[in-house]
């Protein structure tokens, strides 16, 4: 089988099967292989490891995959893929494709099954519609995982690496930053995409941390203050947090909190650090 980095190759095996581009999985394929090669590499993959790919699509960065890794479990929603994918990666058997939703999937058990429990490595060129609850699904639902090697959206790459008092900073970089350690590799321009994205993308690693950087008491609570802080960026922490009717807090409880850790009554969400996250949290808990 032809090596589908190569243009040509993408559009012949697209022709052969009359593939339509499906706008409602967000499908762009990669047909750069310098870029494949950046991706292999920044995932540090070796025959030891058990790759979790994310939407093969055609099977351009799977191939690769194949080449480097142990095995590989492909996970494709669109079912007009399956049979293009039995053929581009006819000659791997160490790839096995799964047609399912990866946010329905029970990621757990393919650990299990695939790789005897042991942490994957999980690599993708993901919809840049869903590419939040995906990377929260693999962090919440506990799955072992070493790393995750994702091409997304610049600006959603930026938001995950970004710290405090900065405009990306949000929910999104507080929750990557507690599971994980955010790095990113490769700036990826357009044209590097079939059809082209309107939007430039980044690959981005994030090396799950053995033990978060931060301790807190109860972690449900402490993303739910996060959510609220910034829910409302505008607004101040104690209005922000006393307003959010699913935390039961009163604006005097936060106030007293934010002295108690001598930070202004008037600091937003934006200039608190995930360790202040964590302190707010316990001390919200305590009271």
């Amino acid at each position: 089988m032809a090596t589908l980095g190569i243009p040509r190759n993408t559009i012949e095996i697209l022709q052969k099967y009359h593939f339509n581009f499906q706008k409602k999985f967000g499908q762009n394929f990669l047909i750069d292989p310098t870029v494949l090669d950046r991706i292999i590499r920044a995932a540090r993959i070796t025959k030891e490891d058990c790759v979790l790919e994310i939407g093969p699509g055609i099977g351009t960065m799977t191939q690769y995959l194949a080449e480097s890794a142990g095995s590989v479990v492909a996970v494709e929603i669109d079912q007009n893929l399956i049979p293009i994918l039995k053929e581009t990666l006819a000659e791997y058997d160490n790839v096995s494709i799964i047609n399912d939703d990866i946010l329905k999937v029970d990621l757990n058990k393919i650990v299990e099954e695939k790789n005897g429990g042991r942490p994957i490595k999980v690599v993708a060129n993901l919809p840049y519609y869903i590419t939040t609850p995906i990377i929260m699904g693999l962090f919440e639902k506990q799955v072992p995982l070493q790393s995750i090697t994702i091409m997304v959206q610049k600006e959603v790459a930026d938001r995950m690496q970004v710290g405090p008092g900065t405009k990306d900073y949000g929910a999104l970089s507080l929750a990557v930053q507690y599971y994980a350690k955010p790095e990113i590799v490769a700036n990826v321009p357009p044209n590097c995409f079939i059809p082209r994205p309107n939007v430039g993308s980044a690959v981005i690693r994030l090396t799950k941390y053995e033990q978060p950087p931060v301790t807190v008491r109860d972690v449900d609570r402490m993303f739910a203050i996060i959510r609220a802080s910034f829910n409302q960026r505008r607004k101040t922490l104690v209005n922000g947090l006393g307003n959010a009717p699913e935390l039961g807090l009163s604006k005097e409880r936060v106030a007293h909190a934010l002295e108690e850790m001598q930070l202004s009554p008037t600091v937003r969400g934006e200039a608190l650090t995930l360790a202040q996250f964590a302190r707010l949290s316990d001390l919200l808990g305590e009271m």
